[in-house]
Parts: C-alpha cells; structure tokens; sequence
C-alpha cells in the first residue's frame, strides 16, 4: 500500500463509502434503513475491535469521556443519513451533509472571499430547496440536515480524540457506542430481515468493510503522507461521488437543478479548503 500515491488512497475511501451506502439501500425493502445502518455498524464495530483489540485499562476519565461523545456523533451521523437515504437519493442527500464540514470550516474563517464560498454552498441549498427530490420529502431533508450536524461534531471530536489516544484505540471504542446507539432503533427490523433471509449477513459484512473497516484504514494511511489541506480538497469530492455511486449502484438520476446545486456545494468546500490560511484556528 506504500507504493500507491496517497490522494488515491484517499479517493479510494470516498469511493468505498459511497458504494458500500448504495449497496445497503438495495436491501431497504428487506430490513429498512435503521435496520441496515444497525447491521452496518454492529458488523463494522465487531470487526474493527477484533482487528485494533484497545487497550483501554489505563484510559483517564477525559479520554473515555471523549471517545463516548465521538461514538454519539457518528452513530448520530449514520442513522440520520441512512433515514435520509430512505427517501431522497444519495447524491442529495450527502450533497445536505456535507454543508456539515463546509459550515465548520467557514465558522473559523473571517475573510471575504469566505463569504464567496458561503453564497455559493447557499446557492446550492436553494437549489436543492426547488429539486423534485428535496421538494418530495421534506424528512429526508431534515434527516440529512441532522446527519450534517453530527459530521460537523465528528470532526471535531475525532480530532480532540486523536489527539488523545494513541492510534485508532479511540475510533474502535467510539465505533461500539455508535453501534449501541442504532441498536434499539434497527434492532427489531434488522433481526426480521436477517431471520428471512441470512443471506443478509453476508451482505452487510461487505457492507461494514466497504463503509467503515476499509476506508477508515485507507483515510489512515493516507492523512500520514498528504498534508490535510490536500485530503480536504479531495474531501470535497464526496457529493459528487455519491451521486455518480447512485446512479449507477441504484440508477438514481439526478435532475439538471440537483446537479449543478451538487457541483455549488462542491466547489464551495474545494475553494475554502484550497484557499484556508495555513495558521486557522484549529477546531
């Protein structure tokens, strides 16, 4: 994995997550959208912690502390935006949780060509606001919304929580309370769909490495070998990916005004990554 230049491996994650999200929708009819982010996150949890194995004996009540509100945000994170996958495309929907990052980074920011890229995610959402997709569940808009929130928490926390506990020790731990927080949302669905059909399994064990074991590890690596500036600006890349992994996983074609509302929302988060003063105040 050496040999192969980093931003690939980045590009890599992003590529994995958003199939393994299309992937899972397929089977929504069979367990629903809580069942299938509870079976995503039990599988990725179980498996990342038998590969990391933490050591957590000697952890002080700051970093348990922090790892328990990383694992509240990205179990926030998964389960509202499996909701919104439930009945908006995935491409809207990821295009709505990444003004999550976007907003974080503005937040820190205090010069006027942010205000620029700010108009121009605005611009997006106005867009996304008249599509046929986000006019026709205003649910799936709010789920993405909150699933937004949590990705801007995540962020945060998963950098206090880095800082912190050495290695991916925090991540795992953080991972198995994300799984305990979509447990009495999916479990009953999850387990029906499972019991009809244990083919399930199978599916979202790929599922969990395609989501969460394998970019996790790809993302890893590669944040060792790029500077963060570069990994943000492939970052920004995700709507786009996530329409392009609807499209074709779930031919779930997007509308001319989704489309260039995906591309405002893009370009805002490149400009303001691209164009962040190297001394930001860190978040």
């Amino acid at each position: 994995m050496t040999r192969v230049p980093a931003p690939l491996l980045a590009l890599a994650a992003m590529v994995s997550v958003q199939i393994g999200a299309a992937v899972a929708k397929t089977r929504f009819e069979e367990v629903g959208s809580l069942g299938a982010v509870m079976l995503r996150l039990v599988i990725g949890a179980l498996v990342l912690a038998l590969l990391v194995r933490p050591r957590v004996r000697h952890w002080t009540r700051v970093q348990w502390r922090g790892a328990v509100v990383l694992g509240l945000a990205l179990g926030g994170m998964n389960v509202f935006i499996y909701l919104a996958f439930a009945t908006i495309p995935i491409g809207v929907a990821v295009t709505i949780e990444f003004l999550g990052p976007l907003a974080l980074s503005l937040v820190h920011t205090r010069r006027w060509r942010d205000a620029v890229w700010a108009a121009l995610a605005l611009a997006g959402v106005v867009l996304l606001g008249v599509g046929p997709s986000a006019v026709g569940d205003l649910g799936g808009v709010a789920a993405a919304v909150l699933a937004a929130g949590c990705w801007a928490a995540y962020i945060v926390m998963n950098r206090r929580v880095g800082a912190a506990i050495p290695g991916i020790d925090g991540l795992s731990v953080s991972m198995l309370v994300a799984m305990v927080v979509a447990l009495p949302f999916g479990l009953r669905p999850a387990a029906e769909g499972v019991v009809a059909d244990p083919v399930l399994l199978l599916v979202f064990g790929a599922v969990a490495v395609l989501s969460s074991v394998l970019p996790y590890s790809l993302e890893m690596t590669a944040l060792r070998r790029i500077p963060t500036r570069v990994f943000g600006v492939l970052q920004s890349l995700g709507p786009a990916l996530a329409a392009l992994a609807g499209l074709v996983v779930l031919r779930e074609a997007l509308s001319p005004v989704e489309v260039v509302a995906l591309a405002c929302v893009t370009a805002a988060s490149a400009g303001v990554t691209l164009t962040a003063r190297r001394s930001a105040a860190p978040l």
